[in-house]
């Protein structure tokens, strides 16, 4: 008798004692934080996470901002290449470089690097007629004109369309179209072909734009939502003088968050290179 009570004051012991907590942590209560860049991504969506507690805003993939998104970006740490190929250092402005030629000639600066990814967009959804910018004369620049075989030339100091070839619309023949529309364009005209947007009805694709000498724009490059406040993030992305690669820029007021902006930023956008006003934003027409 002596010996089963023993026993049974043992059991019981060991039932209550093996490592048992009285507030035990369930594995699942646990969560794993979330890493706003992901080193390995090949895309600014995959590279680029949205912060804990937010997710992106739904785009189809007839959407700019699909397409924005969905661009391809170099290895992490890599770095900004001009267009002769010098390097321009990271001092705190890019988080990632877009991986897309630029060419050789330096052309490719700010706006024109907004004008060509609305273009190349376009031109991927075949929206040929669609793809049409203002020369800083005033002279429309359509690519259904170029694809068509006509070219611009200089006629009594004005601008004209002449047949020149034969009809082609590849997309070397856009990037000819585009190195011209670069030569003479800019901000200024750029910003007289769009339309003024409230801040708070941003959408991805959406430009911040100061026209002028000098001048600067940059563009949205995707947006995401607190599921919880509603309070939306964005991403911009921007070239630069002189003509360069396009890069994701860095949020220089609140490092914690990356690439990502708030929207509720005030009346002054401040980026690494260049100061906007939140009533500069604007937006293309079509």
């Amino acid at each position: 008798m002596r010996t089963q009570l023993i026993f049974a004051s043992l059991l019981f012991l060991s039932l209550f004692s093996c490592g048992q907590s009285s507030t035990p942590i369930e594995s699942s209560t646990v969560e794993e934080k979330i890493e706003i860049v992901n080193p390995n991504g090949k895309t600014l969506e995959t590279r680029i996470n949205a912060p804990e507690g937010y997710e992106r805003i739904k785009q189809t993939e007839n959407d700019f901002g699909f397409y924005l998104r969905n661009l391809p970006v170099k290895k992490n740490g890599e770095l900004v290449k001009t267009y002769d190929g010098r390097i321009k250092p990271n001092n705190e402005v890019y988080e990632a470089v877009i991986d897309l030629p630029i060419g050789t000639k330096d052309l490719h600066q700010c706006a024109d690097a907004v004008m060509r990814l609305r273009a190349e967009f376009l031109w991927q959804q075949k929206k040929y007629d669609e793809i049409h910018f203002n020369f800083t004369s005033g002279f429309r620049a359509d690519y259904k004109e170029w694809m068509n075989g006509k070219r611009v030339k200089i006629q009594n100091n004005k601008c004209v369309w002449v047949q020149s070839t034969q009809p082609s619309n590849t997309a070397k023949d856009l990037w000819n179209y585009l190195e011209v529309v670069f030569s003479f364009a800019g901000t200024l005209s750029l910003s007289k072909e769009l339309i003024s947007v409230n801040v708070n009805d941003m959408q991805i694709g959406d430009v911040f734009i100061k026209g002028g000498s000098p001048g600067h724009t940059v563009i949205v490059a995707d947006i995401a939502k607190n599921k919880k406040t509603g309070v939306k993030l964005f991403m911009l992305l921007q070239s630069y003088m002189p003509a360069q690669e396009i890069q994701l820029l860095k949020n220089p007021t609140d490092p914690s968050l990356g690439p990502w902006y708030n929207l509720q930023f005030g009346d002054i956008l401040y980026t690494p290179e260049w100061t906007f006003r939140k009533t500069q934003l604007m937006r293309f027409k079509n």
